[in-house]
C-alpha cells in the first residue's frame, strides 16, 4: 500500500484544519503566530521602542498594567 505524495499546501491545509478541531480557530490562530517568522530587526526596534526609558520605568509600567489586570 502507497501513500499518495501530497504537496506541501495540502499538507498545511490539512494540519490547520486538525489544529482547529482539536484547539479551537483562536487558539489554533495563536499557535500558528507563533510559529511564524517575523520581519525586520528587533534589537534596532527595541533600542527605538525603550530608548528613553530605565530598567525602572519599564518594570513599573509592567505592575501597572498587572494590577490593572486583576
Amino acid at each position: 500500500m502507497s501513500t499518495p505524495v501530497r504537496t506541501l499546501s495540502e499538507i498545511d491545509d490539512h494540519a490547520v484544519r486538525l489544529l482547529v478541531r482539536e484547539m479551537g480557530p483562536a487558539d489554533a490562530a495563536r499557535f500558528i503566530n507563533q510559529l511564524t517568522a517575523g520581519s525586520g530587526d528587533y534589537t534596532e526596534e527595541r533600542k527605538e521602542l525603550f530608548k528613553d526609558l530605565t530598567v525602572e520605568d519599564i518594570v513599573r509600567q509592567i505592575e501597572e498594567r498587572t494590577r490593572g489586570e486583576m
